[in-house]
């Protein structure tokens, strides 16, 4: 009988996983992915080799490549990119880690205060969450962002407009300013050169400036892995829980179990109470199933793998909300190019944001040459100036929205990757309840169950969510414009489901909500959920990985003080950093 198993080492579960083990908590945390324990070894900065839905060591899939990725159904034109493994979606991640703005949180006043969803409120203040923020801030740890060329070129276009710099982590207006990031800072050689024999631990620490984040971070080479520069979970919070006792006098390890899917939650009816006792769970080779009990079950697979165990474990769903809600940032890329090298292939891979409360956030973004020329081929608008689907639009782009194709995407492209400059557009969402994730009806059941359903529709989009992503798109467009560009493009992406959140949204109303504000599931006693799932909202834009580590801190907390007789401690006591000398480097 464990303490807590929690199921999935993405973004959230590592978080609550650590926190508890190093409270003297018996905590298993199972994986369905494999553990990239190698990452020099198994990661390559081939763009093909990391994300080919097929095959790719970043698919959705069992650790051996040779055999098939699992199945997700996707009824509309859309991508949507998830990982499996330890450290889940953030192996992937840029490592952008800035708060969510104030008015998705209840009790916030402010003059903008309706252009939030107001309907889907986080249900309690921003105010309450900031002592999390910090401690996630200072463990990670998260550290604004090394400058370079291309956010030179980004805050050119910012100061043309006569947007202010903001000096401070929490957001109070439009502004722009370097972005807050979970990338170590670049020490000794690192930054300075490109020669990789000078790129070496530990004459060099912390970002290299290698430029392929999005591939996997394993820089700098022969760097224990807590001291690998980005600080997706498998660099920071994993290796935290594995050897919480090195750190803790009081501590346990957490047991971490990979190629383990979970496909089935267990419960009782206890007094009339729906209770979470355990979960049985498929080891890779598909020939042997485990069954683990414990205390209390957290749910931390992300956004589509939540529902779908929950929706295939028969757990109650008396309001019809688990699985909807689903919010996306209705993300959308403007791109430009100029006639300067912008050196956007150079240094973190996002350095630099606008900010713009009640409509999102831009960010300036730099891609590797065949994500790029991705980017501007996925759109829901047909090809740029030839046809479209009734969503052409003008703006301050140069014509109509829509994909580049042929001798256009051959010419921009050839112009040099760093002649471009990218900005994501990344939008407040209002959360839409048929934007949802449920069992397919059509796909055969796999080795899991039944696959998942991700159902994202342009006609599901309100009219507020359609108005902010054209705002943020303008102002993306003005500044590059501003900033020099030769050419302005609007891609109109067609759905790239990637900033997932709120699909197991965490609520005040019971009727709109799967959990309440302590994170624990309101149908099912002693489950929780800590991952990006549990979002209340879209946070009004910012992307979501910090929210979302600051609510499984919380989340840890109120299960040792609810269930185990524990004290609070965030507040109480400095966190340990990930980078602490005593956490092993040994997954």
């Amino acid at each position: 009988m464990r303490d807590v198993i929690v199921v999935g080492a993405g973004g959230g579960g590592p978080v609550v996983a650590a926190e508890l083990a190093a409270r003297g908590l018996d905590v298993l945390l199972l994986e369905g992915g494999s553990s990239h324990a190698q990452p020099e070894r198994e990661w390559t900065h081939f763009e093909n080799d990391a994300f080919n839905p097929k095959d790719g060591y970043f698919r959705v899939g069992p650790a051996d490549r040779d055999r098939p990725a699992w199945i997700r159904d996707q009824p509309q034109n859309s991508y949507l990119w998830n990982v499996t493994g330890v450290g889940g979606t953030t192996l992937h991640y840029y490592g952008n880690s800035p708060r969510a703005y104030r008015g998705a949180f209840a009790g916030y006043d402010g003059a903008d205060r309706d252009a939030y969803d107001t309907d889907h409120l986080f249900p309690f203040p921003y105010e309450e969450l900031v002592p999390y923020y910090e401690w996630v801030e200072a463990t990670l740890p998260v550290q604004t962002a090394p400058m370079g060329r291309k956010e030179r070129v980004f805050f050119d276009g910012c100061e043309a407009l006569g947007l202010p710099v903001q000096t401070t982590k929490d957001t109070h207006g439009i502004a722009f300013r370097p972005q807050e990031n979970a990338i170590l800072q670049p020490q000794g050689t690192a930054g300075r050169t490109s020669d990789s024999s000078l790129l070496v631990y530990p004459q060099a620490q912390g970002c290299t400036f290698c430029g392929f984040c999005a591939q996997g971070c394993r820089s700098p080479l022969k760097a224990p892995r807590n001291q690998f520069a980005r600080r997706s979970t498998d660099n920071s919070y994993v290796p935290m829980a594995v050897t919480a006792s090195a750190w803790a006098a009081a501590g346990r390890d957490a047991q971490l179990v990979t190629d383990a899917f979970v496909t089935q939650v267990h419960t009782e009816e206890r007094g009339g109470r729906t209770v979470a006792t355990g979960v049985t769970y498929r080891t890779d080779n598909d020939t042997e199933t485990v069954r683990e009990d414990a205390a209390v079950v957290v749910l931390a697979g992300g956004c589509v793998e939540t529902p779908r165990l929950w929706l295939g474990s028969g757990l109650p769903n008396p309001n019809g909300w688990v699985g909807r809600g689903l919010t996306d940032h209705y993300l959308d890329s403007v791109v430009g190019t100029f006639d300067r090298d912008t050196g956007a292939s150079r240094g973190p891979a996002s350095a630099a944001r606008a900010e713009f409360p009640g409509y999102g956030c831009l960010e300036q973004g730099g891609l590797p040459p065949a994500l790029q020329a991705f980017s501007m081929s996925h759109s829901g608008s047909g090809i740029r100036e030839m046809y479209d689907l009734g969503r052409g639009k003008r703006g301050a782009w140069d014509g109509v929205s829509g994909r580049l194709q042929g001798s256009e995407l051959k010419d921009v492209m050839l112009n040099g990757i760093d002649r471009l400059l990218g900005v994501l557009v990344i939008t407040a969402d209002d959360v839409e309840p048929d934007n949802r994730v449920r069992l397919s009806p059509l796909y055969p059941r796999d080795e899991h169950g039944a696959p998942a359903r991700v159902e994202m529709d342009f006609t599901r989009r309100s009219a507020d969510t359609v108005r902010r992503r054209n705002f943020l798109a303008n102002r993306a467009a003005e500044v590059l414009r501003a900033a020099g560009a030769r050419k302005v493009y609007r891609i109109d992406w067609a759905p790239l489901i990637l900033h997932t959140q709120s699909s197991m949204r965490m609520g005040a109303d019971p009727a709109t909500s799967v959990v309440g504000p302590t994170g624990e599931a309101r149908a099912v006693e002693r489950l929780f959920i800590a991952d990006n799932s549990v979002l209340a909202n879209s946070l009004g834009g910012p992307n979501p990985t910090l929210t979302t580590q600051a609510i499984a801190t919380r989340t840890a907390e109120q299960i040792f003080a609810t269930y185990f007789d524990g004290d609070p401690w965030v507040g109480a006591e400095a966190p340990v950093p990930s980078t602490d000398p005593r956490i092993s480097a040994a997954l």
